[in-house]
């Protein structure tokens, strides 16, 4: 969870209160969020028990993230009792998935917000705070709206504080950004919320495909790409923020630029983002197996700059299992990816998730799963149990697993996961690393290798930093050791 950053000088601007749930993208969604609300006159606070308002933006994913949402969105609600919170408005996949249903379940919330409102939150918010009851968001199937052609894209400009736009300035605060075409153009605001080194830079959103257990394409629409222009010029602005490792995300990596014509575009994209100043590295999120080609491990693996980590996204290892899942792959074909990037990088990183007690999802299926990741030699792994979701094909099918022999299941597969975690970890002992520091505190160094991925995966600990280690740094050392799935290393290889 990520609140927002008090950074701006206490006035007698409306408090607003940023909560963030579930993904990265989320992350940059609160961003832009910020920046429009900073930039319509509202101040940013970090604690929700002293802002008038508290925007969550909430997670929609799995069954888990949903619970935690609802009830995030309830603590929050609890502040209005002798507090100065005044009202708390949901927003994000929750409330864009089923909008009038959270809003009638869930009458602590003053307002229930979908995707379209978020280019006038801060009109929407003065609403409610001054009382006026606003129609929760109506869902709709975002597959089913018109798509956006390559030539219906209007052009951005992006605003950095202290330069005027030949278009148009923003009035925010030093660290927010804007992003928008001439005055009659869409404009977005970006304010960053988080002071770390990394920063998630979006590179599409929504989803084409249309795999049987996942309902995100209905409520994120189908596949579209920011254009390149677009995305380096943001990563100028998150470098001259202090970002010096860019998280690109999006929910299908492999398919960026197919909107725009050229397929390959994020081949030559990531050269030109290694090259931003202040950019030491560019790391991508959430890889399609079936559609990462080998161009693209070529430009992962072998462009300095860029982590040689691959975020697959296997699901499963069966070959029935993924039909089913209507998904492709096999554990040969899955194999011998991972031997393709590791031949360009030996040392490649590669995490990824796998579902288990799929319906139909007999023994032999889940053996070969187990059996899969013995052979994968992955850095992380995330398991998770099948669970129906609203308006998915899986839903509706047949052979479903009791409940209690996917919970058998997920455990033998999770302690399996940390085994071979720990000792993938362990085979990395004598490994050169170069290591992004992300906190310095009490003597201890902590950060990440390039085979470790924000938040998801482990981190390094570094033993005698260099005097005068800051956060932001970016230090080549030698693995010495490791705790579970963590790395311990030296500065410059000492032994």
């Amino acid at each position: 969870m990520t609140t927002s950053a008090d950074t701006a000088p206490p006035s007698t601007a409306t408090t607003v209160a940023l909560v963030t749930l579930g993904c990265a993208r989320n992350d940059v969604d609160s961003e832009e969020l910020a920046g429009r609300l900073e930039a319509g006159g509202f101040r940013l606070v970090e604690d929700p028990a002293e802002a008038e308002a508290v925007v969550v933006n909430t997670c929609g994913f799995v069954e888990a993230a949903k619970k935690d949402s609802v009830d995030t969105l309830l603590a929050a609600a609890d502040l209005k009792d002798g507090g100065s919170t005044r009202a708390v408005v949901a927003v994000g996949c929750l409330a864009e998935r089923y909008g009038v249903e959270l809003a009638d379940s869930l009458p602590e919330a003053d307002a229930v917000l979908g995707f379209d409102d978020y280019p006038d939150i801060d009109v929407r918010l003065r609403s409610i705070l001054a009382g006026e009851s606003l129609h929760p968001h109506t869902p709709q199937d975002r597959r089913r709206l018109l798509p956006i052609s390559p030539a219906d894209r209007v052009g951005t400009d992006v605003v950095v504080p202290g330069h005027q736009s030949t278009h148009e300035h923003t009035s925010a605060g030093t660290d927010a950004i804007g992003v928008g075409g001439p005055a009659t153009g869409p404009r977005t605001l970006r304010r960053r919320l988080d002071t770390g080194p990394t920063a998630a830079l979006k590179l599409a959103s929504g989803c084409d495909r249309r795999c049987t257990f996942c309902a995100i394409p209905s409520f994120r629409g189908s596949f579209l790409s920011r254009r390149p222009s677009d995305v380096l010029a943001e990563a100028r602005w998150l470098a001259e923020q202090g970002a010096r490792e860019l998280f690109l995300v999006s929910e299908n990596s492999t398919s960026y630029g197919k909107d725009l014509g050229d397929l390959r575009l994020l081949e030559t994209l990531l050269p030109e983002l290694v090259a931003v100043d202040g950019v030491e590295r560019v790391r991508v999120s959430y890889l399609q197996p079936a559609e990462t080609r080998p161009g693209l491990v070529q430009a992962i693996a072998g462009t300095p700059g860029v982590a040689d980590y691959f975020d697959l996204s296997f699901q499963h290892a069966s070959a029935p299992v993924l039909r089913r899942m209507r998904r492709f792959g096999d554990p040969d074909s899955f194999l011998d990816l991972l031997a393709r990037a590791r031949q360009v990088s030996s040392g490649a990183g590669a995490r990824s998730n796998f579902i288990v007690g799929f319906p139909g999802e007999s023994e032999d299926d889940f053996a070969i799963l187990c059996d899969f990741l013995a052979e994968a030699r992955l850095d992380a792994i995330g398991v998770f149990g099948y669970s129906d979701e609203d308006g998915t094909e899986a839903a509706s099918y047949d052979d479903k697993l009791d409940a209690d022999e996917i919970a058998e299941r997920v455990e033998h597969l999770a302690s399996l996961a940390e085994e071979l975690t720990a000792q993938r970890a362990r085979e990395r002992v004598g490994e050169a690393v170069r290591v992004l520091v992300e906190s310095v505190a009490d003597g201890a160094v902590e950060g990440r290798a390039a085979c470790q991925g924000p938040e998801v995966d482990g981190s390094t600990l570094l033993q005698d930093a260099p005097a005068g280690t800051r956060v932001g740094d970016m230090i080549d050392a030698l693995v010495v050791d490791t705790e579970g799935v963590d790395l311990i290393a030296r500065p410059g290889g000492a032994s």
